[in-house]
């Protein structure tokens, strides 16, 4: 499954969640990188203790934003929308 959300778009959502969470401006939150890439899995890199994913490569997106000093991970695959990753793994390709 491809997603067909343009890159701008999920930019966007990834900075507007991590405002809200820092309780900051979207204009503070700065793009590090966003790139395509194959996740291993339907954890689309990012599993939780004590869940089981199929095992499919999800082609998806990892961008990193930048906020008070500090660097956040978003990943996304399918039709799922940027989320924020805590323990972030890589994907199978970028």
């Amino acid at each position: 499954m491809t997603s067909t959300t343009p890159p701008s778009d999920r930019q966007d959502a990834a900075a507007a969640d991590l405002a809200k969470r820092l309780a900051i401006d979207p204009a503070d939150v700065e793009l590090v990188s966003q790139d395509v890439v194959t996740w291993r899995d339907s954890s689309l890199g990012c599993p939780e203790p004590g869940r089981v994913y199929g095992q499919t490569l999800v082609e998806g997106h990892r961008i990193v934003l930048r906020a008070q000093g500090r660097e956040y991970t978003y990943h996304s695959g399918g039709s799922t929308a940027p989320f924020l990753c805590e323990d972030p793994q890589e994907p199978a390709t970028s």
